[in-house]
């Protein structure tokens, strides 16, 4: 099976695994990972607070909540598609 990740293969992504090794050095791929760890997680978090202030202000303005369904919808698929982007970042602990 051969997977791809934006159109780069695997041997193409170990040679830029070993460009950025050989760049930062692997003292700083840990930090690098983290920062991007903490970036993901702000995304995750904005969403979810965007997410609660439409419910609360539709219930608050009697809004039908199949409008928000549709832009939770919405907002699953991006959070969907940045997991997919994350997916090979991910650490299993």
């Amino acid at each position: 099976m051969n997977t791809t990740f934006l159109f780069i293969s695997g041997p193409e992504i170990m040679v830029v695994m070993l460009i950025v090794v050989m760049v930062f050095g692997a003292d700083k791929i840990p930090e690098i990972a983290r920062g991007l760890g903490k970036g993901m997680r702000q995304v995750k978090d904005a969403t979810n607070d965007i997410k609660k202030e439409i419910k609360e202000s539709s219930e608050k303005n009697g809004i039908d909540t199949d409008v928000t369904k549709s832009i939770n919808k919405e907002i699953n698929s991006v959070k969907d598609n940045i997991d997919d982007l994350t997916g090979p970042i991910k650490r299993n602990f």
